[in-house]
């Protein structure tokens, strides 16, 4: 098992320093070699110590000899992370995506309750044009890859062959612990993965077994979190609940419970109006809502009463318009789902084209131009009616949309304003 120290309060702010002070040196030395000019070099470093100052809030989660100060920002001082820093490089172009979520298998024996994949039917990629694609990716600046499937762990030979397409990048798994066994987990981290990302939805073994709709999910769940610490792997784990739960005490029993398990960072996903959710009402959380969320969002990451808990990453803090926005379709981050659709949301049920008819470059470049910078609205929460009216209209049992009737949501839609960090950062 790594070891697992949570950096906050002044070790925080000295931490900090020192990343600063590393990068600059990493980068000057970029400098002298001639890969930058002295004005580039000048406005990268500005964007990056934005970039940085956005982090305060966060509980900084040491393993091993790495770093993590966001989820979906790679270790510091790893290779990926160097990479991502060079998305704030990019000056005459659109910035490169960092992250990318890849759905290798639809095979799964679970039936959870809010599956955004449920309506995603069709056969599984051929898997040497997905490794193309990934590839790619890595080449394009892709330095966060999420792989999933389904349950990845049933199709093992594929996710293997995923992740060793992969040069230089930070691989995470998502997992539900079935068909997961410590002798694969240990070649998986051979090859290079990192961490793993399980889903805990409630703290009781018989709320999870009914959410995930099968009987034996609380110990996969657990059984496969046991195995990861053994492997040497870190441990994250997603958690959807609903707006009242953060104000009895299934949150806290939640957040205890990973502590319990050694989970290092807990990601908070809002309820979205997706996949088995689309026609569901679930945009019933109000601005004070939000903001008392994010409190005990601070409070657990900055308090000292909880400074050994887990680094808890919120979407509704990171995607506020003061932050970073809706990052989907290529800004930061796109899905590439288990039959080849391109979409730029896992909770967006829309596609730009499917990569067995396509090439991706092209379907990539349409995605961009519409995606050219993240807007302050939620889109998935937007357009959910919109996209749910569409499938019933047509009758259609399969999402994502068309290429054809997804033009039909894209065409009018409205993506708000601008961001505020990207709004700044191209300012620079």
């Amino acid at each position: 098992m790594n070891k697992i120290n949570y950096i906050t309060g002044y070790k925080k702010a000295i931490y900090s320093f020192y990343m600063k002070l590393y990068v600059f040196l990493y980068f000057s030395f970029q400098l002298l070699l001639g890969k930058f000019t002295v004005k580039d070099f000048i406005r990268f470093l500005k964007r990056l110590l934005y970039f940085l100052s956005k982090m305060k809030r966060n509980k900084f989660v040491r393993s091993g000899n790495y770093t993590k100060i966001n989820l979906y920002v790679p270790a510091f001082p790893s290779k990926a992370f160097f990479k991502a820093c060079r998305k704030v490089t990019v000056s005459e172009d659109k910035m490169p995506c960092i992250t990318v979520l890849i759905s290798i298998t639809s095979a799964c024996r679970y039936k959870c309750v809010h599956c955004y994949q449920k309506h995603d039917r069709g056969k599984d990629t051929d898997i040497d044009l997905l490794c193309d694609v990934t590839s790619q990716l890595d080449k394009m600046g892709v330095s966060f890859f999420n792989i999933e499937g389904g349950e990845p762990f049933l199709q093992f030979d594929r996710l293997k062959k995923v992740c060793q397409s992969v040069s230089v990048g930070e691989i995470w798994v998502n997992s539900t612990g079935d068909g997961m066994t410590l002798e694969k987990l240990i070649e998986l981290k051979s090859i290079g993965v990192k961490g793993m990302m399980f889903s805990l939805h409630s703290h009781i073994p018989s709320e999870i077994n009914e959410f995930f709709g099968k009987n034996d999910g609380w110990d996969n769940l657990i059984n496969g979190i046991g195995m990861c610490h053994e492997a040497g792997l870190d441990v994250a784990v997603n958690t959807c609940i609903m707006k009242h739960d953060y104000y009895n005490s299934k949150f806290t029993s939640i957040v205890n419970l990973a502590k319990e398990l050694d989970v290092s960072i807990i990601q908070l996903i809002k309820p979205k109006p997706s996949g088995a959710w689309l026609d569901k009402e679930l945009n019933d959380f109000s601005n004070s809502d939000h903001e008392y969320i994010e409190q005990l969002v601070i409070d657990y990451n900055n308090n000292k009463e909880y400074k050994n808990y887990p680094f808890i990453a919120a979407q509704i803090s990171e995607e506020r318009s003061d932050m970073f926005g809706c990052t989907a379709g290529g800004t930061d981050r796109f899905y590439l789902n288990a039959k080849g659709d391109v979409q730029p949301c896992e909770f967006l049920n829309i596609s730009f084209g499917n990569i067995k008819e396509e090439p991706f470059e092209s379907i990539y470049s349409k995605m961009r131009k519409e995606f050219h910078v993240p807007g302050d609205k939620w889109l998935c929460e937007e357009y959910a009616k919109e996209i749910h009216r569409i499938k019933i209209e047509n009758e259609i049992k399969t999402l994502p949309l068309s290429v054809e009737l997804s033009k039909k949501v894209i065409e009018n839609w409205d993506r708000g304003m601008p961001s505020e960090f990207y709004n700044e950062v191209t300012k620079i």
